[in-house]
């Protein structure tokens, strides 16, 4: 299994997707803060359509996850379900994004 695009730091790869509880428009531009802050991080990001997929080192991935629900919080969620999927190489052995997804990518 190749390296995906990987730095060598990366470690960890985290599909995050959070549903803040809220009307629907506020909801939407709560998420639409939390992609903002995921891409505001520099680690490397993928959204789809359900959750946001993010590479990085197992401390900032484990970070993020929390950061994206005080972000809900901060909005106005009064609850905030998050659904994660974390995979950990420790020895950077994760997949990447591109190695998962890029040869369906038009």
């Amino acid at each position: 299994m190749g390296d995906g695009g990987l730095t060598g730091r990366e470690e960890c790869s985290v599909a995050i997707q959070v549903l803040p509880s809220m009307e629907e428009g506020p909801m939407l531009a709560a998420i639409d803060k939390v992609i903002a802050h995921i891409r505001s991080t520099g680690m490397r990001s993928f959204v789809g359509p359900f959750e946001t997929t993010v590479e990085g080192g197992f401390e900032e991935c484990m970070g993020l996850i929390g950061e994206c629900l005080r972000i809900c919080a901060r909005e106005g969620a009064g609850h905030v379900m998050s659904y994660v999927k974390i995979a950990y190489g420790p020895s950077g052995g994760v997949m990447g994004i591109d190695e998962k997804v890029g040869k369906h990518q038009g």
